[in-house]
C-alpha cells in the first residue's frame, strides 16, 4: 500500500491528515485510546512534550551565518507579513469584537504569521535563486506559537504568565544554539523533524470534537484566499522594494502546517481561548490547504512576470529592422 504516497498528496498532508484522524477518533471514540500508558500518551494530554520537540526541531535549522542582503531581506518580509496579520487582526478584535465573518482574532494571527517553510524553500529554488532561498533564515524566526502568543499579551487580548511565554520559546532558543555550534546536529534534527509533525498532530486533533466546529470550513476557505492575498501583495511589495525580485515575497504568502497548532498552544497558556480554539484549529487547517493550491500559482505568476519583463527587450531589438550595411568610400586611385 503507498499510504504516505497518498498522504503527501495531500497538501500539508503529514499535518492535516493525522490531526483529522485524530479528531475523528476523538468525536465518535473518545475514550478508544484513554487505557492509560504509552497508548493514552498518543492523547492530547501528550501534546505539550511533542510540540516542545518540534519547536526544538525547528529551533535547530536557524543560522546566524546569513549575507546581510538576504538577512534584510528575509527580515523585510518577516515584518511585512506579521505587520499585516497583527494589523488585520486589532482590527478584529477591536471592531468586531474578536470575530469577523467567522473568523477569530486567533485564527488570523495564526494563519497569516507562519510561513510554510518547505514550500518556501521549493518555490525558491524553482523559481527564484540562491538569495531568494536564503532569506528563509530570517523568517524562520515566526515558527510556531511565540509570535501570536506575544503580539496578544502586547496588544491586551491575552493574559499569559511571562515564564509561559519563556517556556515556548526556550525550546527554540536551545535547537539554534546547538544548531549554530554544530552543523551535523543542525542537519541531524532538521531531516528528523518530518517524524515529529504526524504525531504532533494526531495528538492536536486527539482533543478537538468535530461536531462543535462543522461551521469552520467556508470561514477557513476564506482565511486562506485572505492570507495568500493580502500578506502575498505586502510581502511581494517589501521583496522589491528591499532588492529583490518579488518571488521571494510571493513564496511566503503561505501557511505553514504546525501553524494549526497555535491555537491549542495559546489555549493552554490562557484558558481564555479555550472555547475557540477548536474551531480556530479547523480554520487554520483549511487555510493551510487552500495556501498550499494558491501560493504556487502566486509565485508562478510573479515569476512569469519578471520573464516577460526581462524578454521584452529583446523582442523589441528583435523586431527593429536591421541597418544597412555600412559603405567604405573607395580609395583614390593614385597616378605614378
Amino acid at each position: 500500500m503507498k499510504i504516505y504516497q497518498a498522504v503527501t498528496r495531500v497538501p500539508g498532508g503529514l499535518m492535516v491528515v493525522p490531526l483529522f484522524i485524530g479528531m475523528v477518533l476523538n468525536t465518535f471514540a473518545p475514550n478508544a485510546l484513554k487505557i492509560g500508558g504509552f497508548t493514552q500518551a498518543l492523547t492530547n494530554a501528550g501534546y505539550p512534550t511533542i510540540l516542545a520537540m518540534y519547536l526544538f526541531t525547528a529551533g535547530s535549522k536557524m543560522t546566524l551565518r546569513a549575507a546581510p542582503k538576504m538577512l534584510k531581506r528575509g527580515l523585510g518580509i518577516l515584518f511585512a507579513k506579521v505587520g499585516v496579520a497583527v494589523v488585520l487582526a486589532l482590527g478584529v478584535a477591536h471592531l468586531f469584537h474578536g470575530n469577523f465573518l467567522g473568523l477569530t482574532t486567533l485564527a488570523l494571527l495564526a494563519a497569516m504569521n507562519d510561513t510554510n517553510g518547505g514550500m518556501f524553500l521549493a518555490l525558491t529554488s524553482t523559481f527564484g535563486t540562491k538569495e531568494d532561498a536564503g532569506t528563509y533564515v530570517a523568517q524562520s524566526i515566526e515558527t510556531g506559537p511565540f509570535v501570536t502568543m506575544l503580539v496578544l499579551v502586547g496588544a491586551g487580548l491575552a493574559v499569559i504568565p511571562w515564564l509561559t511565554m519563556v517556556s515556548v520559546v526556550a525550546p527554540i532558543a536551545a535547537g539554534a544554539i546547538l544548531g549554530n555550534l554544530d552543523e551535523d546536529l543542525r542537519d541531524f534534527f532538521g531531516r528528523h523533524e518530518p517524524i515529529i509533525v504526524p504525531f504532533m498532530a494526531f495528538t492536536l486533533g486527539e482533543g478537538i470534537n468535530l461536531k462543535a466546529v462543522t461551521t469552520a470550513g467556508l470561514p477557513g476557505i476564506l482565511l486562506g484566499i485572505a492570507v495568500v492575498v493580502i500578506t502575498g501583495l505586502v510581502c511581494i511589495t517589501a521583496d522589491r522594494l528591499l532588492g529583490g525580485s518579488g518571488v521571494a515575497g510571493a513564496a511566503a504568502s503561505s501557511t505553514a502546517g504546525n501553524a494549526a497548532g497555535t491555537p491549542q498552544a495559546v489555549a493552554m497558556a490562557d484558558p481564555s481561548y479555550a472555547a475557540i480554539a477548536p474551531i480556530a484549529t479547523i480554520q487554520v487547517a483549511a487555510s493551510v490547504i487552500v495556501t498550499a493550491i494558491l501560493t504556487p500559482l502566486l509565485t508562478a505568476l510573479v515569476h512569469r512576470r519578471i520573464r516577460q519583463k526581462a524578454q521584452a527587450p529583446e523582442r523589441v531589438a528583435a523586431s527593429q529592422p536591421a541597418a544597412p550595411p555600412a559603405v567604405e568610400n573607395p580609395q583614390p586611385a593614385v597616378n605614378r
